[in-house]
């Protein structure tokens, strides 16, 4: 499909893309597929999670991500600090009321199942939503996996997509890349730069207006989110008792300031704790954007903010052009490989983000298409191979300094291109398609099972 910049960076909330905002929308749609029906002999309703899904679902909050789709709230407008009542009085209750429908019987306690047993067989994030009438007979089914970054696609519609030639939607767009090639034979005769032309491609749905005012929505998200992160202190949910450190660092950082020897490394610190505010937000179940996912939410918001900080000159239409030129290099990964850690590791989360963000970076600092391009494959070079091994299926140990170190390559992957032609000897294309092949033959233990890798060998406290 044509990924719109909008599809990459979506309003979400923690702590995972693919394990709690997939399962919530998946559960809408769910709904949506019975009110179609037009009967109303729906009595129960049963969910299994499968794969990933059920291995790594209690740390990433993916059953209560099912029961929040069931009772119709959406990732981007959920109240975060009223979960936890939703979640207790479905538990109560045992009951949904969904809009044009009978109300239905769900008891969390037994119709929600984590099937470790039986994988799925499209992808490692696979659910079953299944309805019944008041004898036991299955009146509706919707098998469906989550995809990474909050895409959810159906059975059928997951066959399809693998049938697929190209994307779908891309010959209807004035410059239709699928790859990086085609993005730079495209920019090479047209004249325009990555970010101009997946602006032209945006403008085919939308307004400028409505597409300026949407990247501004989501940068403010984004800082939002920072804000929130740098504030926070106390202990992470999820009983490994891990500290929240961006709040301590950043009044450290402030306490520097007027120093009369300054090192300059310090400022690798300040694109530190940017991008840990985000993950530890994200750990705590907040408000964050996935970028491309949940897990690597914290990169593009930290290199972001290091641009409008750090570089002088920097602006907002700067900041525009840096999720324009990300949303194209993300939508290029996510068609070619994958930015599923449940499918092909962290090389595709913070990979493709420090990715992503290394491509903004370049190109709001000058870089031409070549250069750009050459960042983007640099940073996603430097990540390959990398394992998903969250201890206690949690989104924090890696994960939340993984970011940090994702945003410091994607600095330092686009200055080495800004200092270069543009010529190098690795194609990006050619790098997507060597962590495609990485992921396949990636053992599934290191693919956010929790079950190999650090989550192994970490004795959890």
């Amino acid at each position: 499909m044509f990924l719109s910049v909008f599809d990459i960076f979506k309003i979400g909330i923690g702590p995972s893309s693919s394990h709690t905002v997939g399962p919530m929308v998946a559960a809408g749609r769910f709904l949506d597929q019975l009110r179609g029906q037009g009967h109303q002999r729906y009595a129960r309703i049963a969910v299994s999670l499968h794969g990933s899904l059920a291995f790594t679902g209690k740390g990433h909050a993916s059953d209560q991500a099912v029961i929040l789709g069931l009772l119709e709230q959406k990732p981007d407008s959920v109240e975060c600090d009223l979960i936890d009542q939703m979640i207790a009085d479905i538990s109560k209750s045992k009951q949904l009321k969904p809009v044009g429908l009978p109300a239905i019987a769900f008891d969390p306690a037994s119709d929600l199942v984590f099937d470790y047993d039986q994988a799925l067989p499209g992808h490692s994030n696979g659910m079953v939503f299944r309805a019944f009438d008041g004898s036991g007979e299955l009146l509706d089914e919707l098998i469906c996996y989550s995809i990474g970054g909050g895409f959810v696609v159906s059975d059928k519609e997951l066959e399809e997509g693998q049938q697929a030639a190209q994307p779908a939607g891309l010959d209807a767009m004035p410059y239709p890349f699928a790859n990086a090639a085609e993005m730079l034979d495209m920019g090479k005769t047209s004249g325009l730069t990555i970010a101009q032309m997946k602006r032209a491609n945006e403008c085919t749905r939308m307004s400028e207006a409505e597409l300026d005012a949407g990247l501004d929505r989501i940068w403010d998200a984004m800082q939002s989110c920072i804000e929130r992160g740098l504030r926070e202190s106390g202990v992470l949910p999820g009983g490994l008792k891990v500290r929240r450190r961006a709040h301590e660092m950043l009044e450290k950082l402030r306490a520097r300031k007027g120093h009369n020897k300054p090192f300059e490394h310090w400022v690798v610190d300040w694109l530190s704790v940017y991008a840990m505010a985000v993950n530890e937000e994200n750990a705590a179940g907040g408000r964050v954007v996935t970028s491309p996912t949940n897990g690597a939410a914290g990169v593009i918001p930290a290199v972001l903010r290091y641009y409008l900080d750090h570089i002088p000159d920097a602006n907002h239409d700067g900041v525009r052009l840096i999720l324009l030129t990300a949303a194209a290099v993300g939508g290029i990964i996510k068609h070619n490989a994958s930015i599923s850690g449940a499918e092909v590791g962290c090389q595709g989360e913070v990979g493709s983000a420090s990715a992503m963000a290394a491509a903004g970076l370049c190109a709001a600092l000058g870089g031409e298409n070549n250069q750009i391009e050459n960042a983007a494959e640099i940073a996603l070079e430097h990540h390959l191979g990398m394992t998903c091994d969250p201890i206690g299926g949690l989104v924090q140990v890696p994960c939340i300094e993984r970011n940090a170190f994702g945003a410091v390559k994607a600095v330092t992957a686009a200055s080495i291109a800004l200092h270069g032609d543009g010529q190098h000897v690795v194609s990006l294309d050619s790098c997507v398609e060597t962590m495609r092949q990485t992921g396949l033959d990636m053992h599934t233990k290191y693919k956010e099972t929790s079950i190999g890798g650090l989550a192994a060998n970490v004795v959890e406290c």
